[in-house]
């Protein structure tokens, strides 16, 4: 790995560990989570690597392949408020496991993504392969919600995205061969088996060439949306609520949605009708899943995709334009937008033997529509994989 490589050239010996955290895509399960809804995901045999070794003078020092500028910074002097750069993800990590943990050992290394970043939830990925590593040094041993926990809170607090915890949930309890189905109003979760009399499929990821980032994007605003939506449906029909920011359309039945959506804000309206077919989505997609039918699920995802356009209202030029070239392109089962849609890439469940025909006939299309990302346009086929487990 380069990462190894890049190591041994900086410090001039190997480094004592290499921490791995997998890339994610989501099915079906859209803008759902922070609205604690049911989602589906996997993680996939590609994520991102942090060769290491312990500084016991406490010091942090990292650099990534991918990024310019150092990080630099001691375990007991992160800076309190984010510095907006790409470090901003391991500070938060650092703040969050601060609170919980004392830190002692530092660490150098140097990080690698073996695939472009935009909507596999690389964020989350540093931040857990990260947290692997620290933990490591410092003899700590984290759960499996501890890990969601603590790489949540980095993401929300520290940086400011107001996620949910899907991102960080299929990349730590995924397993290979499964669909993960997850309830993140209660964290209760099921990792289904993948059955007999399915016909194959491999997970192709789009990559749009445009790099995204959340805390920028209109993502929080969505987010916001969706709570105001559930704040004044609870107000209409009467029922109780507290503080807004604890409001969630989990709380609200469908019913009363339906009772009252003609009274929402067209975006607000919008936003709820996204996230009331999304929950539908998903069971029926866990459904699908369990009876072998890919095609279903496939379908599912397609229409995951254009609620996400609609009503919704996310996807830039670009990603709009790559969903649907992939409605059209024979091969491809289902998929949509990886991440918030803002941009990055798309996802797609494929038929093994249409490969060099969806990888053909996607780029090319892509390419007359967009000459100027061409040469920035990727297509990687990958598998599901297994999440980093119940220790860290």
């Amino acid at each position: 790995m380069q990462c190894t490589d890049k190591f041994i050239s900086t410090y001039n010996y190997p480094p004592t560990g290499i921490a791995f955290c997998p890339y994610r895509v989501c099915p079906i399960g859209a803008h759902s989570d922070h609205q604690h809804g049911k989602v589906t995901g996997f993680a996939l045999d590609m994520g991102i690597h942090i060769a290491y070794g312990a500084k016991k003078n406490g010091v942090v020092e990292l650099v990534s392949l991918q990024f310019p500028k150092r990080a630099q910074f001691h375990v007991t002097g992160v800076p309190k408020v984010k510095q907006n750069d790409w470090a901003d993800y391991l500070r938060g990590a650092m703040v969050a496991l601060g609170k919980r943990y004392s830190l002692q050992v530092g660490l150098c290394g140097v990080i690698e993504g073996s695939l472009p970043i935009g909507g596999l939830s690389s964020s989350a990925a540093v931040i857990i392969a990260y947290l692997s590593a620290l933990c490591k040094v410092n003899g700590i041993t984290l759960a499996s919600q501890e890990i969601i926990s603590i790489a949540l809170e980095a993401e929300n607090e520290y940086v400011g995205v107001s996620c949910g915890k899907l991102d960080q949930s299929c990349e730590v309890l995924s397993k290979k061969g499964h669909l993960l189905y997850l309830d993140t109003m209660d964290d209760s979760y099921e990792l289904i088996p993948q059955p007999g009399n399915m016909k194959p499929f491999e997970i192709a990821v789009f990559f749009s060439g445009i790099e995204r980032t959340l805390a920028g994007s209109k993502f929080n605003m969505r987010v916001d949306e969706c709570k105001s939506a559930a704040y004044a449906l609870m107000a209409f029909e009467g029922m109780e609520y507290g503080k807004f920011d604890e409001a969630r359309l989990r709380c609200v039945p469908r019913a009363v949605f339906d009772k009252h959506r003609d009274k929402l804000p067209e975006p607000w309206r919008k936003r709820a009708d996204h996230w009331y077919t999304e929950f539908a989505r998903v069971q029926a997609g866990a459904r699908a899943w369990r009876n072998g039918d890919i095609e279903a699920l496939g379908k599912l995802s397609f229409e995951s995709g254009e609620s996400s356009i609609v009503n919704y209202e996310t996807g830039s030029e670009e990603l709009t334009k790559l969903y649907s070239i992939m409605r059209g392109t024979d091969g491809i089962y289902g998929g949509r937008f990886s991440g918030a849609g803002f941009r990055g890439c798309c996802m797609a469940l494929v038929d093994p033997a249409f490969k060099e025909e969806v990888e053909r006939n996607v780029t090319e299309a892509y390419a007359k529509e967009f000459p100027a990302l061409a040469d920035k346009f990727s297509v990687h086929f990958c598998q599901s994989g297994d999440g980093v487990g119940a220790s860290a």
